[in-house]
C-alpha cells in the first residue's frame, strides 16, 4: 500500500545576499528562535511563501482554498436562515461547514471554501455582511504549486477545474 504522505522533491537552493539594519537583524534572529526555525533561510523562505500567497490572493483569478470563520448569536434565526441560503446558493465554492456551540448564546461556524480568489472574497463579504454576525474573518491559502516556475506548463495542464 502506498504511503498517504507524499514528500515533495526538494528544489536546489539559490544563494543570495541581503543587507539589513542591525536592529532588524536582531528582531529576525529573535523571531527565528521563538518560532523554532533552525536558520534564517528557513524563516525567510516561510515569510516569502506567506507573502506570495497573500499577493496571489489579491490578484483575483488565482485558485485558492480557505476558511470563512464567523461568530454569531444563535438566537438570531434570521442570520441562520441567511447563512443557509448563502451556502445553498454557493455550494460550488463552499465545500463544507463546521458548526459548534461556544456557549448558551454564541456559535462558531467555519465555511471551507475553494475557488477563484475574487469569488471567495465576494462570498466572504456576503457572509460577513449578514446582520447578526458578531465577528468574522476570511483566511486564504494556495494549494497549487505556485512557488516554482519549473514545469509550469505541466502543472497548468494538471491543475484544471473539476
Amino acid at each position: 500500500m502506498m504511503d498517504p504522505i507524499v514528500k515533495l522533491k526538494k528544489e536546489p537552493a539559490v544563494r543570495f545576499s541581503i543587507s539589513l539594519p542591525p536592529k532588524l537583524l536582531e528582531q529576525l534572529d529573535a523571531m527565528m528562535k521563538e518560532k523554532g526555525r533552525e536558520n534564517r533561510s528557513q524563516l525567510i523562505s516561510e515569510m516569502i511563501r506567506n507573502q506570495l500567497v497573500e499577493h496571489q490572493s489579491q490578484r483575483g483569478t488565482q485558485e485558492m482554498a480557505g476558511t470563512i470563520t464567523i461568530v454569531y448569536d444563535h438566537h438570531n434565526s434570521a442570520v441562520q436562515m441567511e447563512l443557509t441560503r448563502i451556502q445553498h446558493d454557493l455550494r460550488e465554492c463552499i465545500i463544507t461547514t463546521s458548526h459548534v456551540h461556544l456557549d448558551l448564546n454564541y456559535c462558531l461556524e467555519v465555511l471551507i471554501v475553494r475557488g477563484q480568489a475574487d469569488i471567495i472574497r465576494s462570498i466572504a463579504e456576503r457572509v460577513l455582511s449578514c446582520k447578526g454576525i458578531h465577528h468574522g474573518k476570511l483566511t486564504l491559502t494556495s494549494f497549487r504549486e505556485c512557488f516554482s516556475s519549473k514545469n509550469t506548463q505541466e502543472k497548468e495542464d494538471h491543475c484544471h477545474k473539476h
